[in-house]
C-alpha cells in the first residue's frame, strides 16, 4: 500500500539537522534513491514510512499527510490562484479605464464644442469597471468563506 508523505516537513527535519539525503538514507536504512523519491513527492511504502519515523525518532503518523487537510490545502491554492488572476485582471481593466479616460477627455476637448461628447461612453464603461470590481469582491468573500466552511 502506497502512503502520501508529509514532504515538506521530513525535507525541514533532515536539513534542520544538517543531514544529506544520503545520510538519512543511511539511517533510516533504504536507498538513496528511495529517499529521492520520496522527497519528491512520490507516494511510499508502509515500510519506508516506519523507517524515516524511526530515523527522525517520531511516530509515523507525523509524517503522513491527512487527506482532509491535504484536501483543505488544495482547496486555498486554488481558490488563491482565482483571486489573484481576477485581480490581475482587474488591474488591466482599471489600466485600460484611466488610459480611455485621457483618450475620451482629449477627444471631448479637441471638439471644442463646449460639452463632454464621450460622456456616454464614460459612464457606461464606468459601469464596466464598477461591475468588475464587485465580481472580485464577490469571488473573494465566497471563496474565503468557503475555505472556512
Amino acid at each position: 500500500m502506497n502512503i502520501k508523505m508529509d514532504v515538506d516537513k521530513v525535507k525541514r527535519w533532515r536539513q534542520e539537522r544538517s543531514w544529506s539525503q544520503e545520510h538519512l538514507a543511511e539511517l533510516a536504512g533504504i536507498g538513496l534513491r528511495t529517499l529521492q523519491r520520496a522527497e519528491y513527492g512520490d507516494p511510499v511504502s508502509q515500510e519506508t514510512l516506519m523507517a524515516l519515523a524511526a530515523a527522525f525518532n517520531v511516530d509515523p503518523f507525523a509524517i503522513v499527510i491527512d487527506p482532509a487537510s491535504e484536501e483543505k490545502r488544495a482547496l486555498q491554492r486554488k481558490n488563491e490562484r482565482t483571486r489573484d488572476a481576477l485581480r490581475l485582471s482587474l488591474w488591466v481593466h482599471l489600466a485600460g479605464y484611466a488610459m480611455g479616460v485621457v483618450i475620451f477627455t482629449g477627444i471631448s476637448l479637441g471638439m471644442r464644442t463646449g460639452e463632454f461628447v464621450m460622456l456616454w461612453p464614460l459612464i457606461w464603461w464606468t459601469v464596466g469597471v464598477t461591475g468588475h470590481i464587485v465580481t472580485v469582491v464577490i469571488v473573494e468573500l465566497a471563496t474565503r468563506f468557503n475555505e472556512r466552511w
